[in-house]
């Protein structure tokens, strides 16, 4: 095949490709544009399909704040998730460091009932749960969220960084204990820089599952005043029984996904980053 041959089939390849991408940008996208399309209609215009409102209503936007206490919920989310996130990366860092680097034995029993435990569905832990968090006086209590949603989120944050840090090289290990570092200096002055990827990571994962959940806050959350954002979506009724408010109910979906994009766009570039570029010369 001569190079004139070659060249309408490289054209051709290109625009295949930007097509099925341009496909699968629209296909996650869509539903997000839909939900702000929709948040800016009321009564019948929700059922008219126009690619945007002749008469947007920004009133769904104030009425979620005005008619619930929805600025407290999303205050509840952004620190049980924080909460989450900052115990969640403590305890899997050491624990990533014991089960990584340290050699005992057990040690791949151990990591498979860590992984396990993520396997179990939320419904089959949920009445234990609910007596735990009822005995220890948490019920009804941010941090009786924090301590259930870490039941999903720390076994998948240790396995993950678990297997981060067998990766590092063990010459930066060995280089750091012949200069007297300790086991603890090591873990914080020289893996911890490195895995700054894999807890961007890590954390956003951590922070999403976290800011979605519904059973749990649903289960362990009685007043307006201590939900979280999920909930008080959930519970956004209308003027009877039989009416939804769909127009503040997506109003209220896009406020709340809203960080979850920023996040996604500020530690894009330590997600895609490497783990270890640079860190022995060889």
């Amino acid at each position: 095949m001569t190079l004139q041959q070659m060249k309408p089939m490289r054209i051709l390849g290109r625009a295949g490709f930007f097509l099925l991408v341009l496909a699968i940008v629209a296909y996650t996208v869509f539903p997000f544009y839909w939900a702000i399309v929709s948040s800016l209609k009321g009564g019948a215009a929700l059922f008219s399909v126009e690619a945007w409102p002749s008469a947007p209503e920004w009133s769904n936007y104030t009425a979620v704040f005005q008619e619930q206490p929805f600025g407290r919920n999303i205050l509840n989310s952004v620190i049980v998730a924080g909460s989450v996130v900052a115990l969640s990366l403590f305890l899997g860092v050491t624990a990533a460091f014991a089960l990584g680097r340290v050699q005992f034995r057990g040690r791949g029993f151990l990591l498979l009932v860590i992984l396990g435990v993520s396997m179990f569905p939320q419904v089959a832990v949920l009445s234990g749960l609910f007596e735990l968090i009822r005995a220890l006086g948490l019920y009804n209590n941010l941090f009786g969220l924090t301590l259930s949603y870490l039941i999903f989120t720390l076994p998948f944050t240790v396995w993950v960084l678990t297997t981060y840090m067998r990766e590092m090289p063990m010459e930066l290990e060995e280089a750091a204990m012949m200069d007297g570092a300790s086991p603890f200096v090591v873990l914080t002055r020289i893996f911890l820089p490195l895995m700054g990827p894999a807890m961007a990571t890590t954390g956003l994962l951590a922070f999403i599952a976290a800011w979605n959940e519904f059973l749990f806050a649903l289960t362990f959350t009685l007043t307006d005043e201590m939900r979280t954002v999920p909930v008080a979506i959930a519970l956004i009724s209308g003027s009877s029984s039989f009416e939804l408010p769909w127009g503040r109910i997506m109003a209220a979906s896009v406020i709340v996904t809203l960080p979850l994009i920023g996040l996604v766009l500020v530690f894009q570039r330590r997600i895609v980053s490497g783990l270890t570029a640079g860190a022995v010369k060889g």
